[in-house]
């Protein structure tokens, strides 16, 4: 078979994994295999859902407002376009089979996949609204027990991830919804890779610009968990002085002068092995020294410990960037009720 035939079998593999009703359908032939006359599954059918307002557009996928007649609850459906040729994203197959192995409160929910010749669509809880959202309707900065909150549940989310060995691998603010309760979620699981080793080579078109670590930026493709734990520290910062931590506007180099004015230029004393990355080219950068990063946000000053979470996660060399599940002891987080850290995985914080 061809590639289109051998994307097929991939998206079946995915339906497969998601464990819904579309992979019902191919083996109604048994008669325990569904719920109603027919012995087929109520779940992954197109009419089972509908559409009720489109909520954003990306390069490969529509995601829009929508309503389960199963469940009688508004849904949020990821409608991804299918080439004929090519048959569905990898991403998208990605994203499901990691999606399936990963139950924890702090991630979005996938509740069904609906596979048609046109489009397969992914159907998640409906959260209301994401942090970049969230930041924009609170100008100037997030009132601080609402960071803190926001932080623990985004590092109990990612330590989930990390511990078994999912890297999301776009840590951004408008992948990270927030719920009418407050709840975080981490959401779109397009870029996620599962890693069998703690580094691996993978591409470094990863992470949008802003939230990309100065290691991915120099051309690394060696990387594990502390890329992730870069972009925590960016989304760290900008939700408590209001604005991007690092808001680079032209390319690669303009986006590693923002963070090397503040943090200092590296080098092979601080950071062996920076020399030798790929875009470590000494005419394109600028000569710094590093500074306290409350200098630069003093913010960080009026809370306890902020200062020192941020540089935590904010290290140039990704050896030295503080683990998810390490960053949950922090000091930063001393106030917070022991009772969060008992807590099963799919329960929330706002429980207690």
């Amino acid at each position: 078979r061809g590639h289109s035939g051998r994307t097929d079998d991939m998206v079946w593999l995915c339906l497969c994994l998601a464990g819904n009703g579309a992979c019902a359908r191919r083996r109604s032939h048994n008669p325990r295999a569904g719920r109603d006359i027919k012995g087929d599954s109520p779940f992954g059918k197109s009419e089972a859902y509908i559409k009720l307002e489109q909520l954003g557009e990306g390069s490969y996928a529509t995601v829009f407002k929508g309503y389960s007649n199963l469940t009688n609850q508004v849904v949020a459906l990821k409608e991804i376009r299918l080439q004929e040729e090519e048959g569905a994203p990898f991403t998208a197959i990605r994203e499901a089979s990691l999606l399936k192995e990963l139950k924890h409160c702090n991630i979005v929910t996938l509740h069904d996949i609906v596979h048609t010749r046109e489009t397969l669509t992914f159907v998640f809880e409906y959260v209301h609204t994401d942090l970049s959202q969230y930041m924009e309707r609170h100008p100037g900065g997030l009132h601080y027990a609402n960071v803190r909150l926001f932080l623990f549940q985004l590092m109990r989310g990612l330590a989930y991830c990390h511990r078994r060995r999912v890297l999301h691998r776009d840590v951004k603010p408008q992948n990270l919804l927030i719920s009418e309760m407050g709840e975080l979620k981490l959401a779109d699981f397009g870029l996620a890779r599962a890693k069998s080793v703690p580094s691996h080579t993978y591409s470094h078109e990863v992470v949008t610009l802003w939230y990309r670590p100065p290691d991915v930026l120099l051309g690394s493709t060696h990387y594990s968990c502390s890329l992730d734990m870069w972009g925590v520290g960016c989304i760290f910062v900008e939700m408590i002085t209001g604005v991007p931590t690092f808001p680079g506007v032209r390319e690669t180099y303009d986006q590693l002068d923002k963070i090397f004015k503040i943090l200092g230029t590296p080098c092979e004393e601080d950071w062996e092995g920076v020399s030798q990355l790929p875009g470590y080219k000494p005419h394109k950068l600028g000569f710094y020294r590093g500074q306290k990063l409350g200098l630069s946000f003093p913010r960080l000053y009026d809370i306890l410990e902020g200062e020192s979470m941020a540089s935590a996660l904010l290290q140039l060399n990704p050896d030295n960037r503080i683990e998810a599940e390490t960053a949950l002891k922090h000091r930063y987080f001393s106030n917070l009720p022991k009772k969060l850290y008992e807590l099963p995985d799919e329960v929330s914080i706002f429980s207690v």
